[in-house]
């Protein structure tokens, strides 16, 4: 085996364990704090209720409707930074 290859199973080895650890706090962080979860999915739930309200008004005023974005984008992006360091400084400590 080239040393290639080996990093690249090292990465690969590493990015499932990262996708097991997240997918079991996705689902076990509900479970912890019930009430915010059902508040958050409250919010959901109003904020889409909120956005097809919109777009029924739009649609008898005639305007265009509009696209509308439900999750914060900049916190998206900032968790994929940080988890993608967290995931290099991994390898490099395993390493």
């Amino acid at each position: 085996m080239q040393k290639g290859d080996l990093n690249m199973q090292d990465f690969l080895i590493q990015s499932l364990i990262a996708s097991v650890v997240l997918t079991v706090l996705i689902n076990v962080l509900p479970r912890l704090m019930p009430n915010a979860s059902r508040k958050l999915e409250r919010n959901i739930h109003e904020k889409i209720e909120q956005a097809f309200a919109e777009d029924d008004e739009r649609k008898a005023v005639g305007n265009k409707p509009r696209v509308r974005v439900f999750f914060p984008w900049k916190v998206m992006l900032a968790v994929s930074i940080i988890l993608t360091v967290l995931v290099n400084l991994a390898g490099f400590v395993l390493h």
